[in-house]
Parts: structure tokens; sequence; C-alpha cells
């Protein structure tokens, strides 16, 4: 009896011990190390323009480095720079594709994608992966163009914007704190859940609510998977985009799959998979008289690592 009762309490205390056993997912970056993030995200867009189908596909690359210039006591001060970018469409209309590392001074967009490499600006961002601010990028939007006199006012003024909605303060952010600002306020357990809840303002603006749960702890990195539910804000709200007011009222769906790494919690791979539908306006004009309402699909596969 008692070898049974002294079986029991340890088997108990083990088991107590193992439930207990909880783990603060968090980043532990170190001062004056560098931190690498390569994207890669690949686009398909449906929609219905006037009764015909269109389809549009894009792959948007990139490379950047975070360097950590100081630890504070509620996260870090970084200074994080560009290494390489690139963007690709295919239209019905045809084909086009930009890169920051092609020398053809004849291909404009590609040349100012290359004057963004090795340009810092600087990153505050909490242990937790949210960003509180970011300075000097959107400087940096204002001083590229210097250097290409020969371009219109007008074109100076189309391609910031659509660089400043691919690249700008507000797409860094949504874009990082996608794969970074996944991180509960307390320490967590194999199976443990949260919630995290992120607004993306460039483009299309988006709420997205995500459950997390810490998957795995596996031999050098822990795994966290995602299940995201996303819609439009302000559905009813016009926003202008490449020169048109436009809305959008769409929702949709996101998976991801995140391995971190134990010692800095730096993502090491991360998978996403994200499904929208809906429609989108754009408002009359005076070369539309009616407002036009566009279904529209979409879906875009993201893939993220540190090397």
């Amino acid at each position: 009896m008692k070898k049974l009762l002294l079986t029991t309490i340890v088997a108990l205390s083990v088991a107590f011990t193992c439930q207990a056993k909880k783990t603060e997912l968090s980043l532990h970056l170190q001062q004056g190390k560098s931190y690498k993030q390569v994207t890669d995200s690949h686009v398909t867009i449906d929609q219905e323009v006037q009764g015909q189908q269109m389809k549009i596909s894009m792959e948007i690359k990139g490379s950047m480095t975070y360097k950590v210039t100081a630890v504070t006591a509620t996260g870090y001060n970084m200074d994080v720079q560009y290494d390489s970018l690139s963007m690709s469409m295919q239209m019905p209309q045809g084909t086009m594709n930009f890169s920051s590392e092609k020398n053809d001074a004849s291909d404009i967009f590609s040349s100012i994608l290359k004057s963004m490499k090795n340009r810092p600006f600087q990153v505050t961002m909490t242990k937790q992966g949210k960003i509180t601010e970011v300075k000097n990028l959107d400087k940096l939007f204002d001083s590229m163009f210097e250097g290409f006199p020969q371009l219109p006012e007008q074109q100076k003024a189309q391609m910031k914007a659509q660089l400043v909605r691919s690249y700008g303060e507000e797409a860094f952010k949504g874009n990082v704190e996608m794969t970074l600002a996944i991180y509960p306020e307390k320490p967590v357990a194999p199976g443990d859940t949260w919630v995290i809840e992120n607004k993306q303002k460039s483009g299309m603006p988006v709420e997205i609510t995500t459950t997390y749960t810490y998957k795995a702890d596996n031999a050098n990195d822990y795994l966290i998977t995602g299940e995201s539910k996303i819609k439009t804000t302000n559905p009813d709200q016009f926003v202008e985009n490449n020169g048109m007011q436009m809305k959008y009222n769409m929702d949709g769906t996101m998976t991801s799959e995140i391995k971190v790494d134990k010692t800095t919690g730096w993502v090491r791979e991360a998978k996403l998979k994200q499904e929208m539908q809906g429609t989108t306006t754009i408002k009359a004009n005076a070369q539309m008289p009616n407002d036009m309402e566009i279904p529209m699909t979409m879906q875009n596969d993201m893939t993220f690592s540190d090397k």
C-alpha cells in the first residue's frame, strides 16, 4: 500500500512539474548583433471587371538587415536597411519585372529600387515583436528621386506613391508584425493559445485577429502556429489608391506556421497562407459616371527566413 501511495505521489509530482513548466516566448536580441529577414510573397488576384475575368499575379521579394543599436527595458532600438528588392507582375496586358540588382539605367523603377539599398532607417521594437516607432523611412523616399531629375514631377509622385504603398512605414510595420508580433504577454506551455490583433493600414486596410498556439518545443526552435480571421477596415469608407478613390469590403482567413530560434526568438522560418474574397468599389469620377463594383478573390502565399 505504501509503495502504491509513493508511486502515485511521484507520478502526480512529475505531472504537476510538466504542467507547470512554461516558457517566455519573446525576442532575446543582443546589442551590436545583426539579424536577417528574407521575404518572398506570391499574390494571385482574380477579379471581374465589367463582365471580363482578369487575373493578376505578383511576386515581391526582399532581404533586410536589422542591427540592434540599443537594448532597452521594453525592447530594442535598431538600424534597418534593405539589402535587395524585387517585384514582378503578370497581367493580361503583359509582364513587368523590376529588381534592385539590375544594372540598366533605362529601367527607372529598378534604378529607384537600387537606390533604396543600404540606407538605414530607425525602428523601435518591443520584445513581443511590436513596432512602436519607425523613423526616417519616408525621408528615404523623399531623397531617392534626386538622382532622377529627368523624370516629370507627376511621374515622380506616382512612383513615390507606389513605393510608399509597398515599402513605406505602414507597409513595413504591417509586414514585419505579421511574423514578429506573435508573442504572448506571459509565459506559456506547449498547447497554450493566445490572441493578438493587428491592423494594416497600407494599401487595403485590414484588421487581423489571430489565435496563436505554442505547438512544439523542438531541438533548435519553438514551433508556433496561427489561425487568423481577416476583414477590411471601414468597408464604407473610400481611400485613395493609384489616384482613384476606392473602398474595400473583403474578408478571409490566414494560416501561419512559424519556427523561432530558441536562443534569440528571431524567426528562422515562417510560412503564411492568406485567402480573401469580396468586392472592391471604384468611386465615380470624371471618366466614369457611376461607381464600379469589382468582385475579387485574392491569395497570398508568403515565406520568411533568416538567411
